[in-house]
């Protein structure tokens, strides 16, 4: 099997494992995200009436959309990292400098955003809804939640918040690059100190870091993107969302829920890493097993 596939299948179960870990954190983030100023409730208070509601499950509203999300997000965004990666790791090259590690990036993100995007709609949509219910308790499921957008908006409603979406390809760009520089640095540290190879914890860490450094840079961003995929009406575009948040809200409405969205996604960073290596080398060293056995039954016959 090609590297690249199965670099994309780690991606996929390593971004299952780390949402179904961190749900209820993307859940509160996206909560506060689309926050009007005019609600005095703050997100804890939010919290609460929800579990008063609907119990803990209904912290998880739009978490089965979210998993279809995040698998195919990491496994297109893996499949064309590795691929584009692999384009640039010619002639014995070990590690991407950082322009590389940007244009590497750029076109994995790219394709991941336009492949990816309506299925986040769809998750934003059903999170969105459930915490909107204010007298009664009403779930939309996956297929519910695509004929309501369908219905409401047309085909263009699961290109909602396409354009902050498109921005934030710099999200896994900044991550990314980081990552890769970091871990260069520490493999040659680890290589004079003759201390061996990158242990799963250092993936952790190295993820973690990464993607705190990123999602500071871009928050603004992800709360322009929550709105316009929520379905907010009174913005005309991302640029007038980021202005009009700005004048009505002032700076710290966009950066409402970050310290959700940053605890979210600096575990759910950290738990990818650690994990999609991990699945990555599981599954070459069994394909490898299994080749092995082939040949000798082959040779035996």
């Amino acid at each position: 099997m090609n590297d690249n596939v199965i670099h994309a299948m780690a991606g996929a179960g390593g971004g299952v494992m780390a949402m179904t870990a961190t749900y209820p954190l993307v859940f509160l983030s996206t909560r506060a995200a689309v926050k009007t100023q005019n609600e005095n409730k703050s997100v804890y208070e939010a919290v609460l009436e929800i579990l008063e509601r609907e119990g803990i499950l209904g912290l998880y509203s739009g978490l089965s959309s979210s998993l279809l999300g995040i698998a195919v997000t990491n496994g297109v965004y893996y499949y064309f990292y590795e691929r584009s990666k692999g384009i640039f790791l010619t002639g014995g090259k070990k590690g991407l400098s950082t322009l590389e590690s940007i244009i590497t990036g750029l076109i994995a993100g790219s394709a991941t955003t336009i492949i990816s995007n309506p299925l986040w709609v769809v998750q934003t949509s059903q999170a969105v809804h459930t915490m909107d219910s204010k007298t009664r308790i009403e779930k939309l499921g996956f297929l519910q939640t695509v004929q309501h957008i369908l219905t409401k908006f047309g085909m263009k409603g699961f290109f909602r918040g396409i354009g902050p979406a498109l921005v934030l390809v710099v999200n896994p760009v900044i991550q990314y690059s980081v990552f890769e520089q970091l871990k260069n640095l520490l493999t040659a540290r680890r290589k004079l100190q003759r201390k061996g190879n990158l242990t799963d914890w250092d993936f952790f860490v190295l993820g973690a870091i990464s993607k705190l450094v990123a999602t500071s840079v871009t928050y603004p961003y992800i709360v322009v993107k929550a709105r316009l995929q929520a379905g907010a009406t009174k913005y005309r575009s991302s640029i007038n969302a980021l202005t009009t948040i700005l004048r009505e809200e002032g700076l710290e409405g966009l950066y409402k829920g970050m310290g959700s969205k940053l605890l979210q996604s600096v575990l759910t960073a950290a738990i990818l890493f650690a994990f999609q290596r991990r699945i990555f080398l599981m599954t070459k060293a069994a394909l490898t097993l299994r080749d092995s056995s082939l040949v000798g039954l082959r040779r035996t016959l």
